[in-house]
């Protein structure tokens, strides 16, 4: 699996560097990838066919001067920002029987990460609901996909050292939420692992195996989205 620690100077370079990663990956290039990302700016991004206003305060959104994005994944809103890790993941579909299907791939992804983080707290971590993980039964990891025909992208946050706080000002309560949350506020629903990023990076990369760094062949693919669609509000705004 091939290695990438790229943070790019803007929200929409980074979401469009992910999805041209998988283009790349479904077009003919054979290697995996494991790619990290962490924000310079807030933002909040949208999954790929959530409403607008019935996801975000966007008085608030607009009066912080947050932008509003969207992703190419499903999955639910989320404020983004420093103190959030972000993993990207392009796995071959056939080169494993757990990735042919939705929630066989977040099974065997979110295993995989529940036992590296669980060896590196020294305590429990769960998987809940259709995509999280938690730790004291509070969620530090969101996470979604978009599957192709030979190649899928699962990503998800890993919040370490956020400000919980403003999501509270930027987000309302999700249209759509597991069981386990028990209509708890944002703030009493999210937590930091409170460890250094790095030691984040070290275990997710353990975890996967990386071997050598991804040479920088997205760079034309990534702007040409950005231009093309991550800059657009038809894009962003579409719900």
């Amino acid at each position: 699996m091939k290695y990438l620690d790229l943070t790019l100077p803007t929200p929409q370079h980074n979401l469009a560097c992910d999805e041209a990663l998988l283009d790349l990956c479904e077009d003919g290039l054979e290697d995996e990838i494991l790619r990290f990302w962490e924000p310079l700016e807030y933002f909040v991004v949208l999954g790929y066919s959530n409403k607008t206003a019935l996801e975000i305060n966007e008085v608030s959104c607009r009066a912080l001067e947050i932008p509003v994005l969207r992703r190419v994944s499903g999955g639910g809103t989320v404020l983004q920002g420093p103190g959030c890790l972000n993993m990207t993941l392009i796995l071959k579909i056939e080169k494993h029987e757990a990735l042919k299907g939705i929630a066989k791939t977040n099974g065997y992804v979110l295993e995989k990460h529940r036992r590296s983080l669980e060896k590196l707290l020294g305590s429990r971590v769960e998987v809940q609901g259709t995509s999280d993980l938690t730790w004291n039964n509070l969620k530090f990891s969101g996470n979604a996909q978009r599957r192709r025909r030979r190649f899928l992208l699962f990503h998800g946050t890993f919040l370490h050292s956020f400000d919980v706080r403003l999501v509270e000002k930027t987000l309302k309560m999700p249209s759509k939420e597991p069981p386990y949350r028990q209509n708890r506020k944002h703030k009493e629903f999210l937590t930091n692992l409170n460890v250094p990023c790095a030691k984040i990076k070290e275990a997710l990369r353990d975890c996967w195996n990386t071997e050598t760094k991804l040479p920088e062949i997205y760079a034309e693919r990534t702007e040409r989205l950005v231009k093309e669609k991550y800059s657009k509000d038809e894009w962003n705004l579409k719900y």
